[in-house]
């Protein structure tokens, strides 16, 4: 049996091939009575899977996508668990795709999420601004910013309060005589990396403090590669780091060198991912409530999809100081 093709389709609804690309693509405004022509062609003939067929009849495919940077780290790992957890009941399934750090992979995968008729998209950009995006969200896309609040864009949004979790952390490394910082950021691109550097710098021209500030990415990696390259470690108290992954990597490369945490220098992270109370020394760090960023995302993507609305709310979390092994009283 030859495949049903896209001109087998067009015969039997009695139109052009561009309009059935255009129905099925949903890229241009077509009549009621040739969208029906069509779907009922393409159920018809097996031109596409059927329950595809009536799902554009229907004006919803039940999926979500979700762009992300690094599907590799932890923190995007449990915000995805908190989503799923929220849209299974509801019958709803999650599409995953992760950037990279890379605006054009970003773009492609959001094309690829557009051509599979997502119902919303929650999202975690790469940087400041994303054109194509915008333009989606203009025409009616429903997404919902993850960690990120993207400039230009009335949309709703999940992040936790980043300036008061940096707050917290710095507080109490001054309240325990830390004097002089190192602060080892991530992707100096993302809103999350700026507001602790904007957090951070207030802080350290607020008293006489010692300090510097470097960005980096938010990986083991780029943290064991700093760490390695780092000398003079005499000169600071603390080494405050952008988020765990990056503390893992300096505690491990400073290890290496013979250096003993937290007699030497105290060391410290920012998400608290599961493993940071089991890493050796257990990391002090600043915990946002990961898998509950995840569930109010999917929460409110889902009530804009239900409602027909194009934004709520945006939603700002609290973070919380949790204190371990890695620092000490200097």
């Amino acid at each position: 049996m030859e495949k049903v093709s896209i001109k087998d389709v067009a015969k039997k609804a009695g139109v052009s091939i561009s309009t059935v690309s255009r129905v099925l693509t949903n890229s241009a405004p077509v009549s009621e009575d040739l969208r029906e022509r069509v779907l009922v062609a393409v159920e018809e003939l097996g031109y596409s899977p059927s329950n595809i067929a009536r799902s554009l009849r229907n004006g919803k495919t039940r999926t979500i996508g979700f762009i992300l940077p690094d599907i590799t780290n932890p923190f995007f790992a449990y915000i995805v668990r908190g989503v799923e957890d929220y849209i299974r009941p509801y019958g709803y399934t999650l599409i995953l795709a992760s950037s990279d750090q890379n605006k054009n992979e970003e773009n492609h995968i959001l094309d690829a999420f557009i051509s599979k008729h997502i119902d919303g998209l929650l999202f975690t950009g790469t940087g400041d601004s994303n054109p194509k995006l915008l333009k989606r969200i203009e025409q009616g896309l429903k997404v919902v910013f993850l960690d990120r609040i993207l400039k230009g864009v009335n949309s709703s949004y999940v992040v936790v309060n980043n300036s008061k979790g940096m707050k917290l952390l710095l507080d109490y490394l001054i309240d325990t005589g830390h004097k002089s910082f190192l602060f080892v950021n991530g992707d100096k691109n993302t809103f999350s990396a700026r507001q602790r550097y904007e957090a951070f710098l207030e802080k350290m021209k607020s008293g006489d403090y010692k300090y510097e500030h470097h960005f980096t990415s938010f990986s083991y990696d780029a943290g064991y590669i700093f760490g390695s390259k780092l000398k003079n470690i005499s000169q600071y108290d603390v080494v405050v780091c952008g988020n765990d992954l990056i503390a893992f990597g300096i505690v491990d490369a400073l290890e290496e060198k013979g250096i003993r945490i937290p007699d030497d220098i105290s060391i410290t992270g920012f998400d608290d991912i599961p493993f940071t109370k089991h890493f050796k020394p257990a990391l002090t760090t600043v915990h946002q409530p990961i898998y509950e960023m995840g569930k109010k995302a999917a929460e409110i993507i889902l009530k804009m999809i239900n409602e027909g609305i194009s934004s709520v709310d945006g939603v700002i979390l609290d973070p919380e100081l949790v204190v371990r092994e890695s620092t000490r009283r200097r």
